[in-house]
């Protein structure tokens, strides 16, 4: 990567740091292997599990290897080139955007390829990628359009932008009705290839969307969708839509469905060209103790591997007013609260640095900067003890860290994870 974060100063910026690390560079923390419990980190502090990261990271790659599937993450789940980079070195394609400004961000730490999971109509934001795409012959993106008057508007951008390459498109089909963007039928699908063949800045290259929004998504339905779009990809190429794309792309999933995709992905028959079967699923590296740790397809098909949760959020015990109600000083400005709440899962002894499971305690409610604890008879838990828990939706925990330790086993922290939200 071009920008090297080990370079960055540490200070005030970075929540739950040590104070006395002000002015070390990261890599010279870092290289310092300090203890997360006894190496002066304050609380809260987010941690990122080595091993389970790791772990995370082969369980995908050989997944995508076993089922004949390109992979690019979507990266805004974590906003962390760290993560790019190992993602990258374990076999991804290239890394899924949602908007623009992660495309910038991406392009600013090296990623050359990426699909941008979103519709784009911004003039400023077309001008942009089109002059990326124009300077460097390497990069290579692509983006949904889902309606005529999408199209419309790039066009008019890229032309006014003098685009000399045309913008690489795949038209998304939406989940149904009541789901998100994408055109709702195949006629107004087709309508869209109409007008993006209808230019010259614009290149159709495939079909794409997201399963998850199928309305009452199970097996089935999901399933049932996803055929409709490697159909409509077989329609295109049956009527000469792909002439000039070099490869066909064919792309879906999130992280609660990957298995569907393989599955109907597997179906695709021989099209003209080469088909790129491009998988998004992006949660997967951190995981979770909530949305996904129930969803994951791994849960479904175990033989398939597993995935582990990585992050675990060190509060302390600040008041326990009551036999039945302790807090902590973590709160929604620290912890993902959009889906499910932290769960309480060990508590680390303030006087013997002994870690056991937090067996009757419970996490009830957050406030701005504290948890709400509800302590059962015999749970075993005093102000100043540590609280490690487990969170829900890694998409709204990594967003709230700018700098994560990532910790091995024992609480070595052995390096850090820059977050660009």
């Amino acid at each position: 990567m071009p920008t090297d974060l080990s370079d960055e100063r540490v200070d005030h910026r970075f929540k739950g740091l040590p104070p006395d690390a002000d002015g070390l560079t990261v890599g010279e923390l870092a290289a310092q292997r300090r203890s997360l419990f006894t190496g002066g980190f304050t609380t809260p502090v987010l941690a990122l599990s080595a091993e389970s990261v790791e772990h995370n990271l082969r369980a995908l790659e050989e997944y995508a290897e076993r089922h004949g599937l390109a992979f690019a993450p979507h990266g805004k789940t974590s906003m962390a080139p760290v993560l790019f980079r190992r993602q990258i070195e374990h076999g991804a394609w290239g890394i899924t955007a949602a908007v623009p400004h992660q495309v910038r961000v991406y392009r600013a730490h090296g990623v050359d390829r990426i699909f941008l999971a979103n519709e784009v109509v911004d003039p400023v934001a077309l001008r942009w990628l089109s002059a990326e795409l124009d300077a460097h012959p390497e990069f290579r993106l692509v983006c949904y359009a889902d309606s005529v008057r999408g199209v419309e508007l790039m066009d008019e951008a890229l032309r006014a932008a003098g685009a000399r390459r045309p913008l690489d498109v795949v038209v998304e089909l939406g989940a149904g009705d009541g789901a998100r963007t994408g055109a709702r039928t195949e006629a107004e699908c087709v309508a869209v290839a109409d007008a993006i063949a209808a230019t010259t800045t614009l290149r159709l290259v495939g079909v794409a969307g997201y399963e998850a929004e199928v309305p009452g998504a199970d097996g089935d339905s999901v399933r049932g969708w996803l055929r409709r779009l490697t159909g409509l990809a077989a329609a295109f190429d049956k009527n000469g839509r792909f002439a000039e794309a070099g490869e066909i792309v064919v792309s879906a999933g999130g992280s609660a469905w990957f298995d569907a995709v393989a599955d109907v992905f597997a179906e695709i028959p021989a099209l003209s060209l080469p088909v790129l079967k491009l998988l998004r699923s992006g949660a997967y590296v951190s995981h979770d103790d909530g949305q996904y740790r129930e969803k994951t397809p791994f849960n479904r098909i175990p033989e398939e591997g597993a995935l582990q949760p990585a992050f675990r959020l060190w509060s302390q015990v600040v008041s326990r007013p009551s036999a039945g109600q302790a807090f902590t000083n973590a709160g929604k400005r620290d912890a993902a609260y959009d889906l499910h709440l932290p769960e309480a899962q060990v508590v680390r002894d303030a006087r013997t640095g002994e870690i056991r499971p937090a067996d009757g305690v419970t996490v009830t409610a957050l406030s701005d900067q504290h948890a709400w604890l509800r302590t059962e008879d015999g749970a075993d838990v005093e102000v100043g003890d540590w609280v490690g828990m487990g969170l829900s939706h890694p998409c709204t925990s990594f967003d709230k860290w700018q700098l994560i330790p990532l910790v091995e086993a024992d609480g070595t922290v052995v390096d850090y994870v820059r977050t660009f939200f």
